[in-house]
C-alpha cells in the first residue's frame, strides 16, 4: 500500500476530521466470560499499530493521531476493539502496550514490508506475546487468529498458490499449536473472507470467480490442516457472512456492497474523505478489500454470538434445577408439621415463581405452576402420589431472545408425622418440552434461531424437622426447631440443530446435569385452632458444579465442536419462607412466599388447598 503523495493533503482532512466526536464503545455486563483478550492477525484486525509512526511522520498531535491508523473508516473501531470493550479489556495495539498485536500487511509466517514499516508475522506476534509472559498463555484468556489475506495476495500478485497456501495453513496449525501448548484454551480461529465479493475483485465475473475459488481453496487447506493437528478452536465462518450481507444487504442497513467508502488511502480514511457523508454506515467496503466501521461492527457482533450462545444453552437446564427445586419444596411442605386423622386428603398448590439472574441481564423468567395430589394417612404415615403442569416464559438478556418450558410431573410422596417430629421423601419424573429462539442481531439484521428439544428432570428429596412448644399463648403455643433437607435432580436436554442455515446457525449436543442442595435451617411457627404463621429461614448449599455447553458451527462441522468458559453461579445462598396457614370453610389452607433475599434470583409466591375426603 503506497504512502500518501500529499503530506499537505492527509494533514488536512485529519486535523478536519479531529473536531469530530469519537464514537463510544458499549460496555456490556453479560458476564465477566474471559479474564483478558488477546489478537494476533493482519489488517483486518489491526487497531492502530502504525498510528504513532504516520503520526510522527505526518507531525500530527494525539488528538489528530486518533482519526487515523486503523484500516477501515477510522475514527470507527475494528472488530477486536468491539469484543474486547464487551469483555471489558484491552484491544490496544501491542507497540502501545495493549493486546492487539495484529499487524497491517502481517503474512501468516513470512515477514513482510510496508510503506509504514516492518510487518512481524503472525508466528513473530505469538513469539513476542509469549516472551512478554513467560512462555506461559492465560488459560481463561480469549485469543484470536485471523491470517491468510496477506498470502493469497501475494499469490494473486504471482506467487505459487500450492506452497504459498500450504505455508501460511501449516503456519496456521503451528500457531494454534503453539498457543494450546502455552495453556491458552479459547482461541477463535477466523477464515478468510470472500474475496470475490471486495471491491479489488468483483468488477469482472472471472477475476470474482477465480479469487472466490482462491479463498476456497486456503479455507479448505485451513480446515485440513487444523483438524490434522488436533487443535481445539472456536471457527469463525467471515466467509460465508460476508456473502450472506452482500446477498441482502438492506437488511443489514447497507446500500453499497460493490464500491469503496473512502477517497483517501488507509489507513488514513476519515470522515472528511468519504465518499459521502455516513458512507462509513451504509457501504460494506471501506476501500477495496477492507470493511467499514459498520461491517467490523456486524464481525463484532457475529463472534460476541459465537461465544455467548452455548453458555444461552447452559441457562436452559439452570432454569429447570431451580423450577424443580421450588417445586420439591411445595410438595415437601404441603402438609402442616403434626399428625393428621386416617383416611384420604386431596390436596392442590398453586405457585407464580420468578427467575432473574444477573439482574435480569443473563435471563429473567416467570411461570406460573399448579400440583394436585391425594394422600392417605394411617397413624402418622403418609402415602400419598401428585402431578403438576408450569409454563415458563423466559427472555434472554439484552435482546438475545427467549425461551419457553413446559413441565409435565409425576411423583410419589411418603412421610411419617409424630408431635414433635417429622421426615417425608418425595420421587418425581418431569417431561420437559422448550421452545427457543435464539437471536443474533447484525447491524439492523434480527436473526432468530429456533430449536424445540425436549427434556427430563428425575428427582429426589428427602426433608426432616424436629420441633418443641417455645412458649404458650391464648388458644395454642409457639413452636420452633430446627429442619434439615437434600434435593438432588437430573436434568436432561436433548441436543438438537438451530433452523435456518447460517453462518450464525449452531448445533448443540446432549446435556445431562446433575444437582444436589442440602438445606438446613430454623422455623418458628403459631401453633392453633385459627390463623397459624409461620416463618422458615434456610442455608442452602449446592454440592454439584455447574457444566458448560459445546456447539458445533453448522457451516463448519469440520472443524468439531467448541466449549468457552461455562456460566457459574451460586452454589450458596439463604432462602427465606414466609407465610401462614388456617382452615376456612372446612378446607386446609396455606398462603405464602419464599424468597432468595440476596439477589432474589428465585422468588414463589404459593397458596396451598387441602381437605381430607
Amino acid at each position: 500500500m503506497p504512502m500518501p503523495h500529499s503530506r499537505q493533503l492527509a494533514l488536512g482532512v485529519i486535523v478536519g476530521a479531529s473536531a469530530l466526536p469519537l464514537p463510544a464503545l458499549a460496555a456490556s455486563s453479560f458476564h465477566d466470560t474471559f479474564d483478558d483478550t488477546v489478537f494476533f492477525g493482519d489488517s483486518l484486525s489491526d487497531s492502530g499499530y502504525y498510528r504513532g509512526a504516520i503520526g510522527s511522520a505526518l507531525s500530527l498531535t494525539p488528538g489528530q493521531q486518533a482519526f487515523i491508523g486503523r484500516f477501515t473508516t477510522n475514527p470507527g473501531p475494528v472488530w477486536a476493539e468491539r469484543v474486547a470493550g464487551h469483555y471489558a479489556s484491552n484491544a490496544q495495539p501491542s507497540n502501545v502496550g495493549g493486546n492487539d498485536y495484529a499487524v497491517g500487511g502481517a503474512r501468516v509466517t513470512t515477514p513482510a514490508t510496508t510503506p509504514f514499516g516492518a510487518a512481524p508475522a503472525l508466528s513473530e506476534q505469538v513469539a513476542t506475546y509469549l516472551a512478554s509472559t513467560g512462555g506461559v498463555a492465560d488459560g481463561d484468556a480469549l485469543y484470536a487468529v485471523w491470517g491468510g489475506a496477506n498470502d493469497l495476495f501475494a499469490v494473486a500478485g504471482g506467487a505459487d498458490a500450492q506452497s504459498t497456501i500450504t505455508t501460511a495453513v501449516t503456519g496456521t496449525a503451528g500457531i494454534l499449536a503453539t498457543l494450546e501448548g502455552a495453556g491458552a484454551r479459547h482461541v477463535l480461529l477466523f477464515n478468510i473472507p470472500d474475496f470475490g465479493l471486495t471491491p479489488r475483485f468483483n468488477g469482472d465475473p472471472v477475476t470474482s470467480a477465480t479469487a472466490t475459488a482462491l479463498a476456497s481453496q486456503y479455507n479448505s487447506a485451513l480446515y485440513a490442516a487444523v483438524a490434522a493437528s488436533g487443535a481445539e478452536v472456536i471457527p469463525v465462518d467471515t466467509f460465508s457472512l460476508l456473502q450472506e450481507v452482500v446477498a441482502e444487504p438492506s437488511a443489514y442497513g447497507f446500500t453499497n456492497v460493490t464500491d469503496r467508502a473512502c477517497t483517501q488511502t488507509l489507513p488514513l480514511c476519515t470522515p472528511n474523505t468519504l465518499v459521502a457523508p455516513g458512507a462509513d454506515e451504509s457501504y460494506v467496503f471501506a476501500d477495496d478489500v477492507h470493511p467499514t466501521t459498520a461491517t467490523h461492527r456486524i464481525i463484532g457482533e457475529y463472534v460476541i454470538s459465537l461465544l455467548e450462545a452455548p453458555q444461552q444453552q447452559q441457562l436452559l437446564t439452570h432454569s429447570a434445577v431451580l423450577s424443580g427445586r421450588s417445586r420439591a419444596n411445595r410438595v415437601a411442605e404441603h402438609l402442616d408439621a403434626v399428625p393428621l386423622a386416617n383416611g384420604l386428603r386431596w390436596w392442590g398448590d398453586l405457585r407464580a415463581e420468578h427467575q432473574q439472574l444477573d439482574s435480569g441481564d443473563l435471563y429473567d423468567a416467570n411461570m406460573p405452576a399448579g400440583l394436585f395430589g391425594v394422600d392417605w394417612y394411617q397413624d402418622g404415615l403418609v402415602l400419598g402420589g401428585f402431578v403438576g403442569y408450569g409454563d415458563q416464559d423466559a427472555d434472554f438478556g439484552d435482546g438475545r431472545g427467549d425461551f419457553q418450558r413446559k413441565d409435565t410431573t409425576v411423583g410419589l410422596f411418603s412421610g411419617w408425622y409424630a408431635e414433635s417430629a417429622w421426615v417425608n421423601a418425595q420421587l418425581s419424573y418431569s417431561w420437559l418440552d422448550y421452545d427457543i429462539d435464539r437471536e443474533v442481531q447484525l447491524g439492523s439484521a434480527t436473526r432468530h434461531h429456533r430449536g424445540s428439544p425436549d427434556g427430563s428432570n428425575l428427582s429426589a428429596a428427602l426433608n426432616a424437622g424436629y420441633e418443641f412448644s417455645a412458649f404458650a399463648i391464648p388458644e395454642g403455643d409457639v413452636r420452633t426447631g430446627p429442619i434439615a433437607g437434600v434435593t438432588w435432580q437430573r436434568v436432561k436436554l436433548d441436543g438438537y440443530d438451530e433452523e435456518g442455515q447460517a453462518s450464525t446457525s449452531l448445533s448443540y449436543p446432549d446435556q445431562d446435569i446433575d444437582s444436589l442442595v442440602g438445606r438446613v435451617g430454623w422455623q418458628i411457627r403459631r401453633h392453633g385452632p385459627t390463623l397459624n404463621p409461620y416463618l422458615q429461614l434456610t442455608y442452602n448449599h449446592e454440592f454439584e458444579e455447574s457444566e458448560g455447553v459445546a456447539a458445533t458451527l453448522q457451516s463448519l462441522p469440520q472443524l468439531g465442536e467448541y466449549r468457552v468458559p461455562k456460566l457459574t453461579f451460586d452454589r450458596d445462598y439463604v432462602e427465606v419462607n414466609v407465610g401462614a396457614r388456617a382452615t376456612l370453610w372446612g378446607v386446609d389452607t396455606q398462603v405464602g412466599a419464599s424468597v432468595d433475599p440476596d439477589n432474589a434470583r428465585t422468588s414463589t409466591l404459593f397458596v396451598n388447598l387441602g381437605k381430607r375426603i
